[in-house]
């Protein structure tokens, strides 16, 4: 029977049990994929992230499953890692090459443990969606989606995994969202996204940029209380439609990459609200320059031991 440390690490918040949980898994040499999946499946969080030798010239690997599947990539989780493996001394402060399924990505950890992760090159395409589809998804009226800012667009955004991104008008009509999940899914589905995020500009604190929650049943994760893979998708999709241009959007074709737009407004650090709806509050930073970034703190809440049977026996995991 063999034993691993896992923990429990909340992401984009210093509260113990607010912000985004993650699983962590410092020591996942040896692991099999069946059972990682176990693994996090016991856990129990939305995602659960495990580091490993490189495969190549990065630092470490790292993988992330869900309860129910392995995603390429995970922002809340990197965050957890990030600042966990810096309050336990295993990293020191600087910039960190993490492998990833979509390739080796920069992590940057401050003396005060923010860390902040450059998330893949963006790309961000406008869509053409049934606004009464969306809605009943949603379980909003039509009407939340009509009137946002100078009328901001649908569109899949992605910074490594794609969401589909959709603008709300108020606060109280985002926080009243009833979502149907199976029709979630299928909406996801049709456009070969992760999940749906959903956004007001209408936040909570007058230093927030917007108020957001994200929806991904598809992928196991019925409401992520806050995300950072979606926030710096959003972020790119902020720049590409000209969200801050006085009122103007620009239309981004099909396959376009989102690099080409004009970003003279856009603030130099946005801050996304989310997780309030689920009594999980968060903050993520985004940055969006020469590359995309979502950055946060993180706390431990739980630092225990799995044993996890051999691949053979039965799949379980014993805490």
């Amino acid at each position: 029977m063999d034993s691993r440390r896992a923990l429990l690490v909340d992401a984009f918040t210093t509260d113990p049990l607010a912000g985004n949980a993650a699983g962590v898994v410092p020591d996942a040499d040896g692991l099999s994929e069946t059972q990682m999946q176990a693994i996090a499946r016991e856990l129990s969080v939305s995602e659960t992230v495990f580091v490993r030798a490189p495969d190549d010239d990065g630092d470490y690997r790292v993988r992330y499953f869900t309860p129910t599947q392995e995603v390429d990539l995970c922002g809340h989780a990197t965050v957890a890692l990030h600042a966990h493996l810096h309050d336990d001394g295993a990293l020191d402060a600087g910039t960190h090459a993490m492998e990833t399924n979509v390739g080796t990505l920069a992590v940057d950890v401050a003396e005060d443990g923010t860390v902040w992760m450059t998330q893949a090159d963006p790309t961000v395409r406008e869509v053409d969606l049934d606004d009464e589809r969306v809605a009943d998804a949603l379980g909003v009226d039509v009407a939340t989606l009509r009137d946002v800012g100078a009328d901001l667009p649908t569109a899949v955004a992605s910074t490594g995994l794609p969401f589909l991104v959709v603008p709300i008008n108020f606060l109280e009509h985002l926080g009243n969202a009833d979502p149907d999940m199976d029709a979630i899914a299928s909406l996801a589905a049709d456009y070969d996204a992760t999940g749906v995020y959903a956004f007001t500009f209408d936040a909570l604190d007058a230093d927030s940029t917007l108020h957001a929650r994200m929806f991904a049943p598809g992928a196991g994760v019925p409401e992520d209380p806050v995300t950072g893979t979606a926030s710096g998708a959003c972020g790119a999709y902020l720049r590409a439609v000209e969200a801050f241009e006085g009122g103007e959007t620009r239309s981004v074709s099909e396959g376009e990459s989102e690099e080409h737009s004009d970003s003279r407004a856009m603030p130099e650090e946005m801050r996304f609200e989310q997780g309030h709806f689920v009594d999980r509050p968060g903050l993520v930073r985004v940055c969006v320059g020469d590359t995309v970034q979502v950055g946060g703190r993180a706390t431990a809440s739980f630092d225990g031991t799995l044993r996890v049977p051999e691949q053979e026996d039965d799949d379980i995991v014993e805490a």
